[in-house]
């Protein structure tokens, strides 16, 4: 009788335990959202290296976790209407990810594209975004991937193409790297107005062994040529407008004697001229067109 009398005490008190946990999880989950409590229950472990100790033998498996636990961040903050703070926690979820497993090169890489991403896409976070692929780097020294992914960032994220390409470059001389990573570094030097470095590299590349890149070097470097003349006629054209109400054309600076003659590009292809501004152009029936974005002449 005492055993019977003891255990319906013991589950008593067991059934009041839990519905008084029940009761403090109700009062807790109406204090706190629920975002908010994963958001606390996170901070808890912020170190990478207290949560590798934590994990033990583990940390892929922890990295794993981390790793969803960014994606979800990423995605209920895009799509959060309200206006609080956003993305807060996803470089230090991508940090923890990485440092528990150096080699999760899809954090790295994905990571990257979120952090970079403009708001409210994205935290709009380029610095952050190149940081942890510089971190990425110092792990894998080798991997040619997270230098072009860092020279995207300062492409298009930040719109510093001299900088781009000097990143291009260091992908390109990484092992295993693809040939086209270097032609692409030239032409974000052309874009960013510096052509004589663009040169320099388009002449490296006409004794590379493999004859798809050598042509791709010609065709820029006859680009390059092209420009420049544009560059030289545009001044020409300007200090000898035509009569108020008559349009620019090859005909009237012929009549007056400004040019000899229709000036053509390297593929003998004649330039066009704008007819409203006088603005000099490479024909769309050139084997030059389309001719690549430029910046400032040099």
């Amino acid at each position: 009788m005492r055993t019977w009398r003891g255990r319906a005490a013991g589950i008593a008190v067991a059934v009041a335990a839990f519905a008084t946990a029940v009761t403090l999880q109700v009062v807790r989950d109406r204090a706190y959202s629920r975002e908010e409590a994963q958001n606390l229950a996170f901070l808890y472990v912020r170190s990478p290296a207290v949560l590798r100790r934590i994990a033990l033998s583990f940390d892929a498996l922890a990295a794993d976790v981390y790793w969803i636990r960014a994606l979800q961040h990423y995605g209920g903050d895009r799509l959060s209407r309200d206006g609080r703070e956003r993305y807060r926690l996803l470089y230090p979820l991508l940090d923890l990810t990485t440092s528990l497993d150096p080699y999760f090169t899809i954090a790295y890489r994905f990571g990257a594209i979120f952090l970079s991403e403009g708001y409210p896409g994205g935290p709009g976070r380029p610095d952050l975004a190149v940081a942890l692929l510089k971190k990425g780097i110092a792990a894998q020294p080798d991997n040619w991937r997270y230098y072009h992914d860092i020279a995207f960032v300062h492409y298009w994220q930040l719109h510093d193409t001299k900088t781009a390409a000097e990143w291009f470059r260091l992908a390109q001389k990484q092992p295993g790297a693809p040939g086209w990573l270097e032609p692409v570094a030239a032409s974000m030097l052309i874009e960013g107005g510096d052509r004589q470095s663009a040169r320099f590299i388009l002449q490296q590349i006409l004794n590379s062994p493999e004859e798809w890149l050598r042509q791709m070097a010609r065709r820029a470097l006859l680009q390059l040529d092209a420009l420049d003349l544009i560059d030289r006629a545009r001044p020409v054209i300007v200090r000898n407008p035509p009569p108020a109400g008559t349009p620019y054309s090859w005909q009237w600076l012929i009549q007056r004697g400004v040019v000899s003659r229709i000036p053509e590009d390297e593929t003998g292809v004649p330039f066009e001229i704008d007819p409203a501004t006088g603005a000099l152009t490479v024909s769309p029936r050139s084997p030059l067109f389309p001719m690549p974005r430029t910046g400032p002449p040099q």
